[in-house]
């Protein structure tokens, strides 16, 4: 074992799941600030391999700076229009040239945001639905310098920042994670008219779960309100059948329920293309889930965003992911932990592996004390650190989620 800075130590509270209020929430793909996350990733992976591509290494930038501006749109039954089209920003800071070579990061962008939007929101028309900007600045000189140290096997750190990731996930958390994939997955699969923009709230309140869901529905495969209807209560059973696969607790599922009691198309959750970006809702990286896919006001976050951020040096995307797998793996491997965080804490300039503290906070099922099982959650710790560069080649292979 390394001289790394680990501390393991009591949490000083309850295990989340032990607590009287518990609240979570997933912002689906679909929604505006994960549409940015999900265009700011993908470029930033086409940038890394493009220069992997080029010159044989990843170069300094940033693209998670990402904005979408609302458009306007007239959904009907059976089919309305966009009036104004999505506008979408890719801002950040990329290296253009090196060495002589020239980098076409604005055009990689472009093509790169395009890919993904074409991919994952089939109802939005690239051609006319949505317009995609770029504008990526060079990176800081200093910044540069850091990021690009030769000779050194471990990169140094680009900010003096922390990361955190907790385990395991409780009953709500793995309710409101699983139900949103899964819906815009095989439920989507069977009602084309559920377009990619859900967003889940979950609030246990002792042993009772109530669950809210905003579900944007796709105006052509929805003839009346009768039919939408059928389809909130499809959508509803589903999520239900889907929260009692976690929890032996009281579930209330609730859907779309600013709906009014007209019939018309204006009050209900109708859209044109599948997402509230069509109709007034903007969006901005790091406004929506944390690293593990979760925004989490009873657990300890990070405000950094993670998708965008380049993967070799920077401590917002690298320790965050990091923190969440080291979390996941210490409770897998250890037996007697009932809640767990990890803090990851960097310091500028100073190897990535070498944080200026990592620290493991516990609580411990009954008759296990923190001393019984420091030994061991240390030397997870103290592996996974060890082998942080690893965290860099899977962000650009897209093996890691960021939102």
């Amino acid at each position: 074992m390394t001289d790394r800075n680990i501390q393991v130590e009591p949490i000083g509270r309850q295990a989340v799941e032990d607590q009287e209020i518990e609240i979570v929430e997933r912002k689906g793909l679909g929604h505006p600030d994960s549409i940015c996350d999900g265009i700011a990733e993908s470029v930033s992976q086409a940038l890394a391999n493009a220069y992997i591509d080029r010159v044989g290494k990843v170069l300094h930038y940033n693209t998670d700076e990402t904005q979408l501006v609302a458009g306007r749109s007239n959904p009907e039954f059976g089919g309305g229009e966009m009036v104004e089209p999505i506008y979408v920003l890719i801002v950040g800071r990329a290296t253009k040239q090196y060495e002589g070579h020239t980098i076409p990061t604005d055009t990689i962008a472009l093509e790169a945001a395009r890919e993904y939007l074409g991919e994952h929101f089939p109802e939005l028309d690239l051609g006319t639905d949505v317009i995609v900007d770029v504008k990526l600045g060079e990176g800081s000189g200093d910044l540069r310098e850091v990021f690009g140290e030769d000779g050194a096997t471990v990169p140094m750190a680009n900010d003096t920042s922390f990361g955190v990731g907790h385990a395991p996930l409780t009953e709500t958390e793995q309710i409101v994670l699983n139900a949103e994939q899964r819906l815009v997955g095989e439920f989507a699969d069977d009602e084309p008219a559920l377009g990619q923009d859900v967003k889940i709230m979950g609030k246990r309140e002792g042993d009772r779960i109530d669950i809210t869901v905003a579900a944007a529905m796709v105006d052509r495969y929805v003839a009346s309100r009768a039919d939408y209807d059928a389809t909130v209560e499809s959508l509803q059973e589903f999520v239900s059948d889907v929260a009692h696969e976690y929890t032996d607790r009281e579930v209330n599922v609730d859907v779309n329920t600013a709906d009014g009691d007209g019939d018309d198309e204006e009050s209900i959750y109708l859209t044109t293309t599948g997402t509230s970006a069509e109709m007034g809702d903007d969006g901005s990286v790091g406004r929506g889930n944390r690293s593990n896919g979760l925004i989490t006001p009873n657990r300890s976050m990070s405000m950094e965003a993670t998708s965008g951020k380049n993967p070799v040096n920077h401590i917002g995307k690298i320790y965050n992911l990091l923190g969440t797998e080291i979390a996941e793996r210490v409770v897998a491997e250890v037996d007697g932990i009932r809640d767990l965080r990890i803090r990851l804490l960097s310091q500028i300039g100073r190897p990535i592996d070498q944080p200026h503290v990592a620290d493991a906070e516990v609580v411990t099922e009954d008759g296990i004390t923190v001393a019984d099982i420091e030994d061991d959650v240390t030397a997870i710790v103290d592996r996974e650190l060890a082998d942080v560069t690893s965290i860099t080649q899977r962000v650009i292979d897209g093996e890691l989620d960021t939102f």
